[in-house]
């Protein structure tokens, strides 16, 4: 038998199965036809094979089952984590000066542009100092300019001059310090980015550092995850990670950006940085999410599907369908995936794998090989009846 193309284990068993199931229903249907005609002679050798056995007993019933033929595929193993989807940039805008919000100019969920203004602290107290300010650079100013032609012409000492001149520039100093905080009572957006929340409302006293705004630029999302330090070797940057959004399920790619040069001692776990570029409305900063990171992969595995492997007594098991009698086979299972399962010893090429009705199984036990969708109706009827 030809082996399946790549990846058709891991998404079609169920059609790689029908094309083995048409070769053996056939053959099954012409010879149990035999056996059940021909006079009276016929209808006692019948008994035997439907019924009876050799010694006289009842032959158990042969058992419905859907089978896969193992086929060789990529697999690879992941290192699994949950982590928060976080803006790429965060910042909470703080008052700069004192004073009485008297506007405010942006809600939540708005997006602002830099230098953008988002609210309004009454300005009336440090116009009043800057001007204040002002008037003495002046009067310092015209003092200055005074005492230089003085100096210029030997009437005053150079110490004179130089006080002069010292207190002209911190009047300018005070002046342009004042101008400052005048601009502070218009606070402005930091950086692109939308406005998460508003910590405060209009009429509220605020003092120098007090939080007004939460900024977030939401162009990008990271996930921050924490991986054992064994895993290292197999991570780099610019890595494809897969992501599953809790909330909505959500499949999302990202990329790692960041691979922290340093193990924490602590923990023994190196921090990886994953950057999402593109993401649906649906998604949100501050999602949980599940990111696998890729940490291994083989090529050219031998793959089953996953669910055809059972426990049993100790050892993980499957049933291997041979000329309609279902053999139980120890395996030693390597990597696996939602949907198939690596199989390193037990199973060879080609082998049909009982993945549907295994779990009633015995070893050496009559089966009847059919279509897995013919296989979950009867398991469906048999459940309602």
């Amino acid at each position: 038998m030809m082996p399946a193309p790549r990846g058709s284990v891991l998404s079609r068993p169920t059609a790689l199965f029908a094309s083995l199931s048409r070769t053996v229903l056939f053959p099954l249907a012409v010879l149990l036809a035999a056996g059940c005609g021909g006079g009276e002679g016929g209808s006692a050798h019948g008994e035997s094979a439907t019924g009876r056995g050799a010694n006289g007993k009842a032959a158990a019933p042969a058992v419905p089952v859907a089978v896969a033929p193992a086929a060789r595929g990529p697999i690879a193993s992941y290192y699994s984590a949950n982590a928060s989807l976080d803006p790429e940039k965060q910042a909470d805008v703080l008052a700069r000066v004192s004073g009485l919000v008297t506007e405010i100019l942006v809600e939540e969920g708005d997006f602002v542009r830099k230098g953008a203004p988002l609210l309004r602290i009454d300005p009336a107290e440090y116009r009043h100092r800057l001007s204040q300010a002002e008037a003495e650079a002046s009067k310092q100013k015209a003092r200055f300019d005074r005492m230089q032609k003085m100096f210029e012409g030997d009437l005053i000492s150079t110490e004179e001059f130089e006080g002069a001149r010292s207190d002209l520039q911190a009047t300018e100093a005070t002046r342009d310090l004042q101008a400052l905080q005048l601009s502070y009572t218009e606070v402005r957006a930091p950086f692109d980015g939308r406005v998460f929340r508003r910590h405060v409302d209009p009429g509220r006293m605020v003092a120098d550092g007090t939080a007004l705004f939460t900024v977030a630029d939401v162009g990008r999302l990271l996930a921050r995850v924490h991986v054992p330090a064994k895993e290292f070797r197999n991570i780099r940057t610019d890595q494809s990670v897969e992501l599953l959004v809790d909330s909505g399920r959500e499949a999302l790619s990202g990329t790692i950006r960041l691979v922290s040069p340093s193990i924490d001692p602590a923990s023994g776990t190196i921090k990886v940085t994953v950057e999402i570029d593109e993401y649906p409305a649906s998604v949100r900063p501050g999602d949980f999410a599940e990111v696998r990171i890729v940490t291994d992969r083989h090529a050219n595995a031998l793959l089953i599907p996953k669910g055809s492997v059972i426990t049993d007594r100790g050892e993980q098991v499957v049933y291997v369908a041979a000329d309609s009698v279902a053999t139980r086979r120890a395996v030693q299972v390597g990597f696996t995936s939602e949907e198939v399962a690596e199989i390193l010893s037990g199973v060879e090429e080609g082998e049909r794998i009982v993945f549907q009705g295994q779990r009633s199984l015995q070893d050496g036990q009559a089966i009847r090989v059919q279509d897995a969708v013919r296989f979950e109706a009867s398991e469906s009827e048999r459940k309602g009846s």
